[in-house]
């Protein structure tokens, strides 16, 4: 595997695991009616989707152009991460709009 391929592979499992922090933080930042601090922590989660994305490409154009990304254990783990990040970050997203609309009801 060559140097390239590690760094977006660190690339995919840090950005990922960065975005699901953010997500996870977001949901306790809302539980505890802190609304911006929320909304602050869900925009960066999903700066750090598109820098998860923009590693991802990079590893698809490498295989369409003829460099196949090999599969390995690494790889695994960080395609995980990335899609771990892609739900946990929606799910945030939902339940800080839905603790939003609590917060106006009550």
């Amino acid at each position: 595997m060559g140097s390239e391929m590690e760094v977006a592979i660190m690339q995919l499992i840090t950005h990922g695991g960065n975005a699901r922090s953010a997500s996870i933080q977001a949901i306790r930042e809302a539980r505890n009616g802190n609304f911006e601090s929320a909304d602050a922590l869900l925009a960066q989660a999903n700066e750090q989707m598109n820098e998860a994305h923009q590693a991802q490409t990079q590893l698809i154009f490498a295989e369409t152009n003829g460099n196949p990304v090999p599969l390995s254990l690494l790889m695994v783990h960080a395609q995980d991460h990335v899609m771990n990040a892609m739900t946990v970050k929606d799910l945030a997203s939902e339940m800080v709009a839905m603790m939003k609309v609590q917060g106006k009801e009550h």
